[in-house]
């Protein structure tokens, strides 16, 4: 072996001889808390997916709505100018007029076909339900990210430090946060 290999082996030696067990613990606590953090993030991206895929969809379900509301308004004024012709009596007209009522009235509720606008208006608000939900869970992600990060920063100045408080401190927010974490994850929060 080469002399700088036989050193090298040496220091290590020299240092895990010597190396600090609560140096060790504090380690494996970063470790456990960036585990932690690195699966809050999914679940919070997650959570601004699902946001975002449903203010979407609501934005859909509401612009279609006031699509069908348009359509429903011509027919009506269509029905309503028909109405007032002088040759309203004539069947032809009569017809012209009942069709453009049916199809104002399908556009306001489609029972049948289930996009008229009373559907599309309990979608929506479906859909704002769904969105507000995943908008509230991404906050509390982001909240228990927040806290994780800053126990990985107190465990890391605890080690430099030595000041224990900083590692309990560091654990106990982590805890806290890897349980509120867990919470929002199983919809308990």
């Amino acid at each position: 072996m080469s002399e700088a290999v036989e050193r090298a082996h040496e220091t290590i030696d020299e240092h895990a001889s010597h190396s600090d067990p609560w140096a060790r613990g504090v380690a494996v606590l970063v470790s456990v808390l960036a585990a932690v953090l690195a699966m809050t993030e999914i679940g919070g991206k997650a959570a601004q997916n699902a946001y975002l895929t449903h203010h979407v969809a609501l934005s859909n379900d509401w612009a279609f709505y006031q699509a069908k509301n348009l359509r429903s308004v011509v027919r009506t004024s269509e029905a309503d100018l028909l109405a007032s012709l002088p040759n309203a009596a004539d069947p032809a007209v009569q017809t012209r007029i009942q069709e453009a009522k049916e199809y104002a009235d399908r556009m306001r509720d489609d029972p049948k076909g289930g996009e008229g606008m009373k559907q599309l208006a309990v979608t929506a608000q479906q859909q704002e339900a769904a969105r507000d939900e995943a908008e509230h869970r991404y906050h509390g992600y982001e909240y228990a990210v927040g806290a994780l990060e800053i126990a990985i920063v107190l465990a890391s100045v605890s080690i430099v430090t030595r000041i224990r408080a900083l590692t309990y401190g560091a654990a106990g927010i982590g805890a806290i946060a890897a349980a509120a974490s867990l919470g929002i994850a199983t919809n308990l929060f």
